[in-house]
């Protein structure tokens, strides 16, 4: 008994020192190694702080950023990444900063941000604390030969062909938008209103329609509970997240899987049905949930059931198409409505080319591809207001990059927010709207150069780009036809990002019908 009692405890010893040495390893020897590597590049940083690295500091400068408004004519990255801009300044653009252990390297070079964006396989998603995937995964989160499959199988729900079938249902949306605006206004000539709930509820419904067809109800509370989720994300993903932390029974962690599940199962509800029709013959192919699961029926059929998705990976890509359809385009109208708003001689623009085309007929989709200075307008408003401010990749291998010389292990950050107004990029006027940047295209504004990325780029490209911008081009289109608007005295200008850039105080405007 003795020699096993003897033998344990020495398993014990050994496991616990195992234990400590990796810990050791993790927040302290590894951390240092990198830091050591990095100042060798040239590049300068904080010095090192166990565990937490600059987490309090950003946590400081975010709190106090998010304390006040801004005046509208105001630099909005101080208020939006203050973090980035502190770190730069104090040590220029060949800097980087530590989130917990890990230090994250400024990319500010468009070439090699096109290099970091095509090589897939050196540059990936980063592995994120797992209690954040409880919000979303899907495409937009696999890697390798996962995310070739996915890609293959979702993509032909993005099809020009199948966005024609989108339309009508964008109308309807519109249309139960503007009619409760027209209520509103029915008694006064103009009325003040919050449009950031609207433009919320309106993407919203777009999206369930479009995802869910004539489920889009119970799209609805999924929609509710994926933006109670994305407020605990919030919380997560600025944390140091400690191995096993995900499985302690917190309240947070308890919260976040009830979402999830809630979410799952709502999302169940409606695909079972729809299996279950497909598999009696039934067409599904005008929602993109349908486009999707007969899809995914097609890649079963001709090439057997290994190069297709699960049943729970297509829930993981509906909530996909809830989050990132949902959020895209509602931050995008709401950051148009205020710029036109504060520039009226483009908004009369905007609205003489939509009534030159449409007069007071709802658009169309060939029409919609004809809008040129609307197109104008929104790409500037991605330049100036961009959804999402920073991409951020982990090093999959160690791989040099320009003149850098970069671990494995490390994360790089493309600040699309400060590259979309680098001055040395746009010219001295960057932080101004003028739309005629866009006059002959992107390409042409950007001279060539990846200086442009709202919906990311390369091979990981936003596969909702063309679904998100039609979306928007139709709903602004149908406001520009009813209703003009301007800043209400009650506004507060508030960029925050929480995930995508959102107006913290609301947006009131003031709108006339016309």
């Amino acid at each position: 008994m003795e020699t096993i009692a003897t033998v344990l405890s020495s398993c014990v010893i050994l496991l616990l020192s195992a234990l400590i040495w990796r810990s050791f390893n993790w927040v302290w020897l590894t951390p240092k190694k990198l830091e050591k590597h990095l100042k060798k590049q040239g590049l300068r940083g904080n010095p090192y702080r166990l565990l937490f690295g600059d987490l309090k500091d950003i946590s400081a400068l975010l709190e106090e950023a998010h304390s006040k408004p801004v005046n509208i004519s105001d630099d909005i990255v101080p208020r939006v990444i203050p973090q980035f801009l502190e770190t730069i300044k104090k040590y220029g653009k060949k800097t980087y900063i530590w989130v917990g252990p890990k230090p994250i390297i400024f990319i500010m070079d468009p070439e090699l941000i096109k290099e970091v964006t095509q090589k897939i396989y050196l540059f990936q998603k980063p592995h994120i604390n797992p209690l954040a995937k409880l919000l979303v995964e899907g495409l937009g989160s696999y890697e390798g030969d996962k995310w070739a499959k996915h890609r293959k199988i979702v993509n032909p729900a993005f099809h020009v062909e199948k966005l024609k079938l989108m339309v009508p249902s964008f109308r309807t949306c519109a249309r139960e938008m503007l009619s409760e605006w027209e209520e509103i206004s029915s008694s006064k000539a103009s009325f003040e209103l919050d449009v950031w709930p609207s433009l919320q509820n309106v993407s919203c419904d777009a999206i369930s329609r479009t995802a869910f067809g004539s489920s889009y109800q119970e799209g609805r509370r999924i929609f509710e509970l994926q933006k109670e989720q994305t407020e605990y994300w919030f919380k997560v993903i600025f944390s140091v997240y400690i191995p096993g932390w995900r499985f302690m029974p917190t309240k947070t962690n308890r919260r976040m899987k009830q979402i999830a599940k809630d979410v799952e199962d709502k999302i169940m509800e409606i695909i079972k049905p729809r299996i279950e029709g497909i598999q009696a013959g039934e067409a599904y192919d005008r929602d993109l949930l349908g486009m999707l699961l007969e899809s995914n029926f097609k890649e079963i059929e001709n090439h057997g059931h290994d190069s297709a998705i699960t049943i729970r990976e297509v829930i993981e890509e509906c909530k996909l198409f809830y989050f990132a359809g949902q959020e895209t385009t509602s931050v995008l109208l709401v950051w148009t409505m205020f710029l036109l708003s504060r520039h009226p001689d483009w908004q009369e623009r905007a609205r003489d080319e939509v009534l030159q085309l449409f007069g007071n007929k709802e658009p169309d989709f060939e029409g919609l591809n004809h809008l040129k200075i609307v197109t104008m307008i929104l790409w500037e408003v991605l330049r100036l207001y961009v959804p999402v401010p920073m991409l951020t990749r982990t090093i999959a291998e160690e791989t040099r990059l320009g003149d850098l010389s970069l671990p494995a292990g490390a994360l790089v950050s493309l600040p699309a927010m400060l590259l979309h107004r680098d001055p040395e990029i746009w010219g001295e006027d960057a932080n101004e709207f003028r739309p005629e940047r866009f006059a002959e295209g992107v390409s042409n504004a950007t001279k060539g150069q990846v200086a442009f990325f709202p919906f990311g780029w390369g091979p990981r490209i936003c596969i909702g780009q063309n679904f998100a911008m039609l979306e928007a081009k139709l709903v602004l289109a149908m406001i520009l036809q009813r209703f003009s608007f301007h800043l209400s005295p009650a506004y507060s200008h508030a960029p925050r990002s929480i995930i995508t850039l959102q107006p913290q105080y609301g947006a009131h405007l003031v709108l006339q019908k016309l």
